[in-house]
This record gives C-alpha cells, structure tokens and sequence, in this order.
C-alpha cells in the first residue's frame, strides 16, 4: 500500500528478487494519475517479467479475497495513527496480516556520511532546513549532493536515476509542479540533486560525486538511507501531532538533533508543548529552537490590493496546514485576500471538496500538464490584482499569468548558531 515513493523503494530492497515472496500489485493513494499503470518489469526484476500492476486502494479489500493474500505491507507515511489503525483492521478482517516494515530492513548504507533532514509532519520545514545545512557545508569547501525522496510520477522506467543540476533539467525530466517546489530552490543554490525510483543505483550514482549527501525527507518519512545524523523538524503550529502521526514520530524518537521551528510565529505554550513531548519521548535529542523567517519580493506591491493567495500544494492538502507563507505575507502586508473557490476550474474542484479546510488558499496543484493549465485558468479568472505565491517553485517559469506574481517562501534561521556548530562538528569528526 503506498503513494508512488517508499511503496516502490520497500519494494526495491525487501522484495524484489526475492524469492520467498510473489507481489502481486501495489495499491496507490493521495497522489493522481498512479492507479492504472505498472511497475515496470526493468525496474521489478527477473521474478516480474510482466512487471507488477498498481491499483487504487480502494480495491484493497477485492484484491486480497481474489488473490487470496497474505501480507499487506503499509508504505506511505503522514497518516494519523486512528487511520492507519483502520486500514490495518481493515486488512486483518480480510484475512492477511498488516505490517510495516523497520527503517533497518530498509535503510540502505552509504560509503559517504550522511545527514537525513527528516520531519514529524509535511509542511514542517525540511527543505529550508535542508538548504541552511548545505550553505554551511558549502562554505566548508565539501562537496555536498542532496537526494530527495522519491516523487516518480511520470515514466517509471526513465525515472530509475534522475540528476538535476540546473533549472533546464526540470523541463528535461518532465517535473511535476511538487517535484519542482522541492528541487528548483537547491538548484537554484547550485547544488546538484538526485531523485526518482531505485535508490539503490541513485546512491551508487551520488556518491561518486559527492563527500557528503544530504537526505531531504518528504512528507513525515524516515530516510531511506542509514544516516550518521538525524535531524528532526517539529512544527509547534500543529502541537502533538509530533506523537500522533506515522512515521513522524519514529523520525523524532530517532532524531539526534530535534529542531523546534517557526518560534518566531507560533504561541510560547504550542513551542513548550512541543518542547516537553520531545523530551518525553527522546531524552538523548539536542533540542533546538528556529525561525521560519518569510522572505518576501516586491512587498510594496501588496499592500491594499486584491490578491489570490498560493501555498506549497502538499502541505496545505494532506499536510492540513491553514496558514503558510503567502497567507502570513498577505496579512502583514494588508492585501484583500480573494477566495479562489468561485473560480477554480476542472479537478481543481475536486481538490477542495477533498480537503475541506482549504479557503483563503490555492494550492499549487501540478501533476499533469492538464491540471497546471486549470491552475493558470484559476488564477486569471480570478479578480485579483496580485498574485501572492508562496510555493517554492517559480511559477512564471511554467504558467502565463495575467497579474503581476509576488514571491514569498520560508528560510530557516537561528539565533544562536547551535545546529550551525553541531554540522561543523560533525564535518569535522567525519572527513577532516
């Protein structure tokens, strides 16, 4: 059961050319345009030379009295704990076991010391978090690749290594509007990023290039690689969800260093919350405290205009987040917000009747050229004057609009240099 990302990597390590287990199918959800297709016999070994159906999971159940199945295997992550307890019930009313699978069976060994950015929650901060760490190995002179979790939603076959290096290797590669929110700001730095579907071959790849790898983490997962250090970010806007999601809070009980973000903005009992959780749960953690700082273009443009507002697509859907950056900017700076409902256009209305929560906020949908079309149409047919875009991405680089477009996005900072020492540090014990 997955999403098009550490379904496959489980697979890819635990399954594949095993021949103890026959995989039948994966199950897909959250994320469109999967069901329906294949993993591919390149990609699934000599055992599948038909490679493995992918199925919505809403056939979970037919499938497992079809086929008559064993073991159902849990592989995406930011689900409450009621949720996955539901699907596990579930699946053992049908008659297979449920299980998830241990970052030790899964976590492959690098050659190279690794850091894994990692999170309780979507939407915490990671890949902020990410670019300050790589900025201080950066002018430590080390030669640092980043390797972010997986988001194959193209062509399977041609995703099994990607290598991004540049802007232009988005378009080559056919990115998605979410892949693009987390690659195009480290390329932006200019640092070189791997991705795509078997991270074993991508590890292989990244390491002779590299002195150290950064793992970027997605959603709530775990890394796929066995790090040297473990960083965890806690968002005290969403207090106790550090405790009650999966995987979220197997990345906190791991963490070395626990990273309290957005301080700077959230209520001083939420940051205590968080706080005494951590400690509870984590003693041996090294707790610190960050900035979400939001770094605005152009702010005298906003004030008093009408303005459509777009957030990060993941975190304010299934991540739940109600206030992002482009909300926050939005409000400092007096813009009248404009609701985008009375104007979305084709799935984009199916997104807001799946997420109820969503209001004030447009998501940055993206994941067919179709549906980047309805958020272009969305956006001009709205009455906005502006155009507030908090997602990391350059949307003018992929969409025509017809209202000038404000960049916003987050940058972590600190006030006291402690997870700055705690990377030198660790530089130093590892490669110097």
């Amino acid at each position: 059961m997955g999403a098009a990302g550490r379904d496959f990597h489980n697979f890819n390590v635990c399954f594949r050319d095993n021949p103890n287990y026959e995989v039948i199918a994966f199950t897909a959800t959250q994320i469109p345009y999967i069901t329906g297709r294949c993993y591919p016999a390149k990609l699934a070994g000599k055992l599948y030379p038909k490679g493995i159906p992918i199925y919505p999971e809403e056939d979970l159940t037919g499938l497992i009295k079809k086929e008559k199945i064993d073991e159902v295997i849990f592989a995406y992550s930011d689900i409450v704990y009621t949720d996955l307890m539901r699907k596990a019930a579930l699946v053992l009313a049908c008659g297979a076991n449920f299980r998830l699978l241990s970052p030790a069976v899964t976590m492959l060994k690098s050659k190279r010391p690794v850091i894994a950015i990692c999170a309780v929650r979507t939407g915490c901060g990671k890949s902020p978090t990410t670019r300050y760490i790589a900025d201080i190995l950066k002018k430590m002179n080390k030669k640092v690749v980043i390797i972010r979790h997986p988001m194959p939603y193209g062509d399977l076959e041609k995703q099994t290594v990607q290598r991004f290096a540049s802007i232009k290797d988005l378009d080559k590669h056919q990115c998605t509007i979410e892949e693009r929110e987390d690659y195009e700001p480290h390329l932006e730095k200019g640092f070189v990023l791997y991705a795509g579907v078997d991270y074993g071959k991508i590890l292989e790849a990244a390491e002779k290039e590299a002195e150290i790898i950064l793992w970027d983490g997605g959603n709530n997962d775990f890394s796929f690689y066995k790090p040297d250090l473990t960083i965890t970010i806690t968002d005290p806007f969403r207090p106790g969800h550090e405790l009650a999601y999966y995987p979220g809070e197997i990345c906190l009980r791991m963490a070395d260093v626990a990273l309290i973000n957005k301080v700077n903005t959230a209520k001083k009992e939420d940051v205590e919350r968080v706080r005494q959780n951590i400690k509870n749960v984590v003693p041996k953690a090294k707790i610190i405290l960050t900035d979400s700082k939001v770094i605005v273009e152009n702010p005298t443009l906003i004030k008093n205009k009408k303005a459509i507002v777009i957030e990060d697509g993941p975190t304010v859907t299934h991540g739940g987040v109600k206030l992002g950056a482009g909300l926050i900017a939005a409000k400092q700076y007096k813009a009248k917000i404009i609701s985008p409902k009375p104007y979305l256009v084709g799935s984009l209305k199916e997104v807001f009747a799946k997420y109820s929560h969503l209001d004030n906020i447009l998501p940055a949908m993206g994941y067919r050229p179709r549906q980047i079309k309805e958020l272009e149409e969305t956006i001009n047919k709205s009455p906005a004057e502006i155009v507030i875009s908090a997602t990391p991405t350059d949307l003018t680089r992929i969409i025509k609009v017809n209202k000038p477009v404000i960049r916003v996005r987050y940058e972590l900072e600190e006030k006291k240099e402690e997870l700055k020492k705690i990377v030198r540090d660790f530089v130093k014990n590892k490669l110097d």
